[in-house]
């Protein structure tokens, strides 16, 4: 069983990704913004990392940046999940230091 940090402001989709996550047998942690989830991460070293480019303050990006650039958790896979479907955004996402990227589709009854 993996320990994931789910780092996403939209209680929709926090709630969603964390049934998917919990289903897979896995456990979750839970930040609603970067700031917050870059601290859990360095406290509570999970397994994985959802991370939501789209949060208030800091981004996805940056966060996912500081992350990189911390030795305690430079080695924490980062997926970035986003509605952002771009191309440009996905090669944002790898040169942040993101390991993958899922886009979540902008609108419908999941996913707002």
């Amino acid at each position: 069983m993996a320990r994931i940090l789910i780092i996403e402001d939209n209680p929709v989709n926090m709630k969603l990704a964390t049934l998917l996550v919990r289903r897979a047998g896995h456990s979750t942690l839970q930040a609603v913004d970067a700031e917050s989830g870059l601290l859990l991460a360095q406290v509570e070293l999970p397994d994985l990392i959802l991370m939501d480019i789209q949060l208030p303050g800091m981004d996805g990006f940056a966060a996912t940046a500081q992350l990189r650039n911390d030795p305690i958790t430079r080695e924490i896979p980062v997926i970035a999940l986003t509605a952002m479907a771009m191309t440009r955004d996905q090669e944002r996402a790898r040169q942040a230091g993101c390991d993958a990227y899922i886009t979540k589709p902008r609108t419908s009854r999941f996913w707002p």
